[in-house]
């Protein structure tokens, strides 16, 4: 765990390792350039290769696909099934108000221009299994998929060590209407789906959080097939102030380093007594978590605890370091939190827990990392959709675009431009 304070040494230096890019590991990218290259060439085989070389499972042609039947048969105690589907009902009700519909209208010469937005025909989404199965992550992003009607949603995830695939994540695809899957991970997972395999037919578009292999995959494959955007391992920030609750603080920020493998947890605070609260909290909450192998390692090299200046000063701290989640506990929430322009998602108050927008909120729990807040959004309904343009001229329309459309045509040197308007009312 970090702790520095504003006034002692090596805080400022400390602060500068924050204000992130989101930059690609050169070793990394070659590692994952030799799987795309490998999954290109070879297909299935490759499949199999890579999951017994970096999952120790053992994989066929056969068994690469999930069962229909195994979906569909997939049940959960009730507490559970009330889980997802109290999530699934929050998350379309979100996804259908932020849903884009077609409009049409006329610009100023009488032109009809309008805009159509269609379901993608085929979309793949990556689930994690690595450490915990991420039924949740099902529901975030193939429940959307849902919403705006794509026809066709494929999942891949890997199965666990013995094999086989948790109940509940097979369970949220059938809610979701998920029919194909296929039991496969890492940056070969996401390789399948941009080139397709014997078995697995390309995308359109690829969706879905991941290690950093999968980020990865996901950034080089960029314009070979759609990509939603580049979400890693979990990050929260939190900043309160003085009379905020330091066990609730500690609490979320543990919840989200159980992630594991570079996660990433802050707290930033002007108040001298909150910092040595959730710091004793952190301690003492943490001896009792049950994810000891993946929490540790994060404690130790991915925690960091800031005493600020001021609380203008934690948010200019927290623009530049861009977290998936930040938290707000102050005694104007409201008015830092429109001073905040780069965060995935933003939980105002003491009764809003991070894990309740994981799991249940609405909007979607897929989020940049790694400081790619500056550039992307978290993932909406919308990127589920092809946006089409549309334009209708008329005639007279026409007729009073045409002196524009030849200014045009003359300013870039394109003469059979405008003489493709021109021709439409000379004859």
């Amino acid at each position: 765990m970090f702790i520095f304070r504003y006034n002692e040494p090596g805080y400022s230096e400390f602060v500068a390792t924050l204000h992130r890019r989101a930059v690609p590991e050169r070793d990394l990218a070659k590692t994952v350039a030799s799987i795309l290259e490998g999954v290109q060439a070879n297909g299935d085989d490759a499949l199999i290769k890579y999951a017994k070389k970096f999952d120790a499972h053992t994989l066929t042609a056969e068994t690469l696909t999930i069962d229909p039947a195994e979906i569909r048969r997939a049940r959960v105690d009730d507490t559970t099934e009330a889980a997802l589907q109290a999530a699934h009902r929050n998350i379309t009700r979100f996804a259908r108000r932020s849903m884009r519909r077609a409009w049409s209208g006329r610009n100023f010469e009488g032109t009809e221009v309008g805009e159509r937005f269609d379901p993608l025909p085929r979309v793949g989404i990556y689930v994690p299994a690595g450490t915990a199965p991420l039924a949740s992550t099902v529901l975030m992003t193939a429940t959307l998929a849902q919403a705006v009607g794509v026809p066709e949603i494929v999942i891949t995830t890997p199965c666990d060590k013995r094999g086989e695939f948790s109940a509940a994540v097979l369970r949220a695809m059938a809610i979701t209407g998920v029919q194909e899957a296929y039991g496969i991970g890492g940056a070969q997972a996401i390789a399948a789906l941009a080139y397709g395999t014997e078995t697995i037919r390309p995308v359109a578009k690829i969706f879905g959080p991941g290690n950093r292999y999968v980020v990865e995959a996901k950034r080089q494959l960029f314009g070979i097939v759609g990509v939603d955007l580049l979400p890693g391992p979990s990050e929260i920030l939190i900043i309160a102030d003085s009379g905020a609750n330091p066990a609730w603080i500690a609490a979320d920020l543990l919840a989200q380093a159980e992630h594991g493998a570079g996660s990433a947890a802050g707290f930033l605070t002007p108040s001298p007594g909150l910092l040595r609260k959730v710091e004793a909290e952190l301690e003492r909450q943490a001896a009792d978590c049950e994810r000891q192998a993946h929490l540790q390692p994060v404690l130790e090299s991915g925690c960091f605890l800031l005493l600020t200046a001021d609380m203008e000063q934690a948010v200019q701290i927290a623009n530049a370091y861009a977290p998936e989640h930040l938290t707000l506990v102050t005694t104007d929430d409201d008015k830092w939190a429109e001073q905040i322009s780069t965060s995935g998602a933003i939980f105002l108050g003491p009764y809003s827990p991070v894990a309740g927008g994981d799991f249940l909120a609405g909007p979607s729990h897929e989020l940049p990392t790694g400081g790619a807040g500056k550039s992307f959004s978290g993932l909406t309904v919308d990127q589920f959709q092809r946006r089409t343009s549309i334009v209708r001229f008329t005639p007279r329309s026409l007729k009073k675009s045409i002196p524009h459309i030849e200014a045009f045509a003359r300013l870039e040197g394109l003469d059979a431009h405008g003489k493709s308007a021109t021709i439409r009312v000379e004859t």
